[in-house]
């Protein structure tokens, strides 16, 4: 059978800084008609399970630990025994949510995850939070960006960005490197494609997002024009 994408959308509200925020997940599905492998189970699990019907979970993946991400992870893996993958440096955001259970799996950059005849690549895209990872799928043309980035730019985390230079050395390097044509499936929102987003690249580094206006300068060996942003996040 022919791997596909599948999306199930699910809302609630998310408090961040005792301000609640009405929020709208995506939880991506990715597999044919016998296996999946679901990417951001959020919230609700009946949901999320009615839309994989009789077919294996082979594995839930977590692009990153933020509660209202993870909601539904362990019933939906718990219906096959499916195994539970999230990045290690996200393991204390995961029991706020998940207090007497870890992840199955500590995900690297540039591990593998199969399911029918495709292959995932973790790329690791920190800047929302200090292990979130996006996963790429070269057979299907499409990476699943989780909250590092969205349609409208760069994800934040309750109107704000938690390390903006982090992510943007994150989307310059491992995310516009992709194929022009790839489609850019987040936790929130529309899809859009590299395409769509490259092109804005330099002014969020000359400042757009936060009015600011310090320009980085030296730019990567793709072009891009990201350089002089490196990772410095905190990893205690």
């Amino acid at each position: 059978m022919t791997a596909r994408i599948e999306r199930v959308v699910t809302s609630g509200v998310v408090e961040i800084d005792d301000v609640e925020h009405k929020v709208e997940n995506n939880t991506w599905i990715v597999g044919d008609d016998e296996e999946v492998i679901v990417v951001d189970p959020a919230r609700d699990a009946d949901k999320i399970l009615e839309k994989v019907g009789d077919r294996e979970v082979l594995a839930v993946i977590c692009t990153h630990g933020l509660p209202d991400h993870v909601g539904g992870a362990i019933e939906v893996a718990a219906r096959d025994e499916a195994v539970v993958a999230l990045h290690p440096k996200d393991k204390r955001l995961w029991r706020q949510t998940w207090e007497e259970t870890w992840p199955d799996i500590d995900m690297e950059d540039e591990g593998l995850f199969s399911v029918a005849g495709v292959e995932l690549e973790v790329l690791a895209t920190p800047g929302i939070t200090q292990g979130g990872v996006s996963l790429y799928c070269e057979s299907l043309g499409a990476v699943f960006t989780g909250k590092s980035l969205q349609a409208d730019g760069p994800g934040r985390l309750g109107g704000e960005y938690p390390a903006l230079a982090d992510q943007l050395t994150a989307i310059g390097e491992r995310l516009f490197t992709l194929p022009h044509a790839t489609r850019v499936l987040p936790a929130h929102g529309e899809e859009s494609r590299i395409s769509d987003l490259e092109p804005q690249f330099d002014s969020w580094l000359s400042g757009s997002l936060t009015g600011g206006d310090e320009k980085h300068e030296s730019p990567l060996v793709d072009g891009t024009g990201a350089a002089g942003i490196r990772l410095t996040l905190d990893d205690e």
